[in-house]
């Protein structure tokens, strides 16, 4: 019985232990990168394999006849293809496949069953491509770093060897990503039939933002002085377990990470007292000695409506969180007078009021400082 590590020679179907394995993929990745006498027709098989592995085939149409292939005009298939942010051929070049055009066919007839207008269209084509775009170069770049330690190889020979693997690697990265985009949209029916359930059943303001939302940013304290004389390696880490530990704090108290911007993170909650926990579990976590890992963060919490679109959210609240966190003293966490309000009849947290600031913007506001109620 081969061990889990082990691996199957196609060529001559028997098992490679997994030791000589890496010793052969190490060996190919820098006979790879220093074989400089490589042929143009080498060049060209690498990108069949990769064609046939990862587009189901070889390029073989045009721009006109791929719209002729997926039955609509071709100004509907430069639209779609800028909207997935891909470039265009122009003339008799051939860059798209059968499948390409299977895919428009598919979308547009979506969009006449459901009747949707080019802005609707274009949006839910604009968050596959952006969304997919970052999520492929984010892979090939942790494969990237993991076979350069791995391997101790340089970071050309490293690329050279993920494009060798991408065949054989494709299949399971895309299964996980089917997998996670029907979890995360099991997640959101499942919130939305908690929180919409009963909507016909009270009045609704018109000119509301439509979702109450519980907003707050987690931000690096003295970030340029911590990363300064920083390798790319180590920068790429020191923000790598920022991000990993801000988002488990966050996902770990009830949460969800709406994005990260360079040394922060927005966060969303569905209830307010939900968003104090994960406001102060960020600020603690930054806070004590033995998480070596985990920087100091400033921490900002304000309820209120926002518009959630693009994957991102919007509103007063939001603007407000921002001016919070940078007033912010390191490991506290600031919230507004109305969401300390809120937060008062709460037996589980302590609130401090704090003098009155001055911010760019919105004029004068008044923080206060959350933090957990003593328990003697």
């Amino acid at each position: 019985m081969p061990e889990q590590n082990d691996a199957v020679d196609r060529n001559h179907e028997t098992v490679v232990p997994g030791p000589e394995r890496d010793a052969r993929t190490a060996d190919t990745a820098t006979d790879t990168a220093t074989d400089t006498d490589a042929s143009d027709d080498g060049g060209a098989a690498t990108e069949a394999v990769l064609d046939e592995a990862l587009l189901g085939g070889p390029r073989t149409l045009t721009v006109e006849r791929l719209a002729q292939r997926a039955g609509v005009d071709e100004t509907r298939v430069r639209a779609y293809w800028q909207a997935l942010g891909l470039p265009i051929t122009e003339g008799e070049e051939r860059a798209f496949t059968e499948l390409d055009a299977q895919a428009l066919a598919d979308v547009f007839a979506f969009s006449e069953s459901e009747q949707l207008d080019d802005r609707a269209l274009t949006t839910l084509i604009r968050s596959t491509g952006h969304t997919t775009e970052r999520l492929v170069l984010w892979q090939v770049e942790a494969l990237v770093e993991h076979l350069t330690r791995r391997f101790d190889l340089d970071d050309t020979s490293a690329r050279l060897l993920v494009l060798d693997r991408l065949p054989d690697l494709a299949p399971i990265l895309e299964e996980q990503l089917l997998h996670a985009w029907r979890r995360q949209l099991a997640a959101v029916a499942g919130r939305f039939a908690v929180e919409f359930s009963q909507a016909r059943d009270t009045a609704v303001d018109e000119h509301a933002l439509p979702l109450p939302r519980a907003v707050g940013f987690a931000d690096i304290v003295s970030f340029t002085q911590r990363t300064r004389g920083l390798g790319s390696s180590e920068l790429a880490e020191f923000v790598q377990l920022f991000e990993t530990s801000a988002r488990d704090v966050i996902t770990a108290a009830g949460g969800r990470v709406v994005k990260t911007i360079g040394d922060a993170v927005l966060y969303v909650a569905d209830d307010v007292a939900t968003g104090a926990r994960v406001a102060l579990g960020l600020a603690a976590a930054g806070g004590r000695e033995e998480d070596v890992d985990v920087p100091p963060v400033r921490v900002s919490l304000v309820w209120g409506r926002v518009l959630s679109r693009f994957g991102d959210v919007f509103g007063p609240s939001v603007n407000l969180a921002a001016r919070l966190v940078d007033i912010a003293d390191p490991t506290t966490v600031l919230v507004d007078r109305d969401t300390a309000g809120m937060l008062a009849r709460d037996p589980r947290f302590a609130l401090t009021a704090q003098p009155e600031r001055e911010v760019q913007g919105l004029g004068t506001i008044e923080p206060v400082r959350l933090q957990w109620a003593y328990r003697g």
